[in-house]
């Protein structure tokens, strides 16, 4: 009987192993809607390389609210530092990320990029630009990036906030980049909707930014209004995905 001890409590681990539950993972979504009047993005004078930057209809982008009052360039990141990364989420960090230098804009005008993940910088216009990213944890870099050419940059900290870009050539130019340790973020779409999948079933931190705003401290959720200190609020990822409907943000929260 003894010497079948050892036999029974193998099989008891590989019995209790098989049966272990396995890691449930989740989406969140939302919308942010803007709580009054959509306001006109206010055009922009193209006052160097005119025959080229001055073809294009140049709009100031640090609000952009479309007609069905959708906020675009939201960014939303989950905060937690030690967050369980699922095994399709963290296929992205393989994909190199491109920031665009086109039609004498930045594109996209806010960019996420993983810390190690490569990003691609690129010049699709006729006439040289410079990508000046203020980045605060990692060195700052300032490439100057002729018509058609690249730079490739890796970055190996995280930032809190999303560093600024910008060209000195073309003063109007600016945009934003984003730097974390994981995958689990996302910048809100034209249309205000965003969307972060396979996160870890269970309680988040989630932060809030947006460039004219900056922490998005006061919103109304589900009709509800909430203050969110330093733009952090705590969801619960649902294994069949968290809805957090819209986002309403009031127009006095974009006039700090």
């Amino acid at each position: 009987m003894t010497r079948l001890m050892p036999v029974l409590s193998a099989a008891l681990l590989v019995a209790s192993a098989a049966v272990a539950p396995a890691d449930e993972w989740g989406s969140i979504k939302g919308k942010f809607v803007f709580g009054g009047d959509p306001p006109t993005a206010s055009e922009l004078k193209a006052d160097k390389d005119v025959e080229v930057c001055g073809k294009h209809k140049l709009l100031a982008e640090e609000l952009i609210v479309g007609g069905d009052k959708g906020i675009a360039n939201v960014v939303v990141f989950v905060r937690d530092k030690d967050v369980k990364v699922s095994p399709e989420a963290a296929k992205a960090a393989a994909a190199k990320v491109e920031l665009d230098n086109a039609n004498c804009r930045f594109e996209p005008h806010v960019t996420f990029v993983q810390v190690g993940q490569e990003l691609v910088v690129k010049n699709s216009d006729t006439v040289g630009h410079n990508s000046n990213i203020a980045t605060i944890k990692n060195p700052p870099s300032n490439n100057l990036i002729p018509a058609g050419g690249t730079a490739s940059l890796k970055f190996a900290s995280d930032e809190a906030i999303p560093a600024q870009v910008t060209c000195n050539i073309h003063p109007w130019m600016k945009g934003w980049l984003l730097v974390r340790p994981n995958p689990y973020a996302a910048v809100s779409k034209a249309d205000g909707t965003f969307e972060i999948e396979d996160l870890p079933v269970g309680e988040l931190e989630l932060q809030f930014w947006h460039e004219k705003a900056g922490y998005l401290g006061e919103m109304s959720i589900g009709g509800k209004a909430e203050k969110a200190s330093k733009g952090r609020k705590k969801v619960t990822v649902a294994a069949g995905g968290t809805d957090l409907g819209e986002i309403v943000l009031a127009p006095a929260v974009f006039q700090k």
